[in-house]
């Protein structure tokens, strides 16, 4: 199986139209083309070994990929099926930044699941790297969602991630997604054209929004992971850093009500975290002060996430401490930072500090 290169995907006035059809039909060769070091793989092999043997022989676990074009609702479904939230929404598309992975922890199974970046033509060094995360997430999972909105016409993106997926070892399993914001006769409509899209093993309707069939999702994800021990520690839901954690639900706050094109220049890095002194006779955890940069690329955008005297940001630290005092059970007080840092997309330095 191989994947097309950014330069590929750069050509042409639309690569999801003009990019030629191919015949992919060696999985293996794309798994032996990406970094020993990294991806789902990798993963399995470190905890092999470190999680408790005594489970049952039927006890099944793996590794699942969600993917799809940008703002498909690939984030809003992995917290539905993690059972909370682990990944930031938004309805700006390219909203997920890195490979987030959440864990379902079922009664004989567990899924580890993978949101990747939503797959697009890249217009910057940053849009290449999520592009190739998507890649190597795919080269070494065990089954794949693959998201189409229900409120949306199945279109050449899709039918571009569809060819890409045709050589995959792994099980897909089709998603129309956001079904709850459709009338059924035009959901019947949408699952023919899914059904058209592709040989796919399974076509499933959900709603992560209202929870319906997000069950019966899991349950045909179980059957099609390998016999296995758990790879996570059973009351494990991500393995994402606190530091990550943090940075990502204030870009959520900042990414709401904003410009399109804002998302792209919008990046967050957790600074320090301090705890205050307790008190005297205080028996409850001590506030935490965070120190958190916002990087954006022009002055234009730091006045529009500053606002007028400041409004817009106070509204920003107000709705991201919600978040992350639910996140980190304790009260906490951001120092929010706006800061400008012309075409960091394009740096690979840069990209580098802030974990891309």
């Amino acid at each position: 199986m191989r994947f097309p290169s950014d330069d590929e995907l750069m050509d042409g006035p639309n690569a999801f139209v003009d990019f030629e059809d191919e015949v992919f039909t060696d999985a293996a060769s794309i798994e032996n083309s990406f970094d020993e070091e990294s991806g789902p793989a990798k993963s399995r092999e470190q905890n092999a070994g470190l999680i408790d043997a005594g489970y049952d022989e039927n006890f099944r676990a793996g590794f699942v990929a969600i993917v799809g074009r940008p703002n498909v609702g690939k984030s809003t479904l992995t917290n539905a099926l993690v059972g909370q939230k682990i990944a930031i929404t938004s309805m700006r598309p390219e909203t997920t930044r890195h490979a987030v992975r959440g864990v379902v922890q079922g009664e004989d199974y567990q899924l580890v699941l993978v949101d990747t970046p939503g797959y697009h033509r890249p217009r910057t060094l940053l849009g290449q790297r999520l592009n190739s995360e998507v890649r190597e997430t795919l080269s070494s999972v065990d089954a794949i969602l693959f998201c189409l909105p229900a409120d949306q016409t199945v279109g050449p993106g899709d039918d571009f991630i569809a060819r890409q997926l045709r050589g995959t070892k792994a099980p897909i399993i089709a998603v129309a997604t956001k079904t709850d914001t459709v009338s059924d006769e035009r959901l019947m409509k949408h699952l023919l054209d899914i059904d058209k899209l592709g040989d796919w093993d399974e076509i499933i309707p959900v709603s992560a929004i209202k929870g319906l069939q997000v069950d019966r999702l899991k349950e045909l994800l179980a059957r099609r992971m390998p016999l296995s021990s758990p790879l996570y520690p059973r009351d494990m839901v991500t393995d994402e850093s606190r530091d990550v954690m943090i940075a990502e639900l204030i870009r959520e706050a900042a990414l709401e009500g904003v410009r399109e094109e804002l998302p792209h220049s919008l990046a967050v890095q957790v600074e320090e975290i301090i705890e205050r002194p307790k008190k005297p006779g205080q028996n409850y955890p001590p506030m935490l002060d965070i120190h958190v940069n916002l990087f954006v690329e022009r002055d234009s955008q730091k006045a529009i996430i500053i606002g007028k005297g400041g409004s817009r940001l106070k509204h920003v630290g107000m709705r991201a401490r919600r978040g992350i005092e639910e996140y980190l059970g304790r009260r906490v007080y951001l120092h929010l930072h706006v800061r400008t840092l012309k075409d960091w997309q394009k740096d690979p330095k840069m990209l580098g500090r802030l974990g891309f």
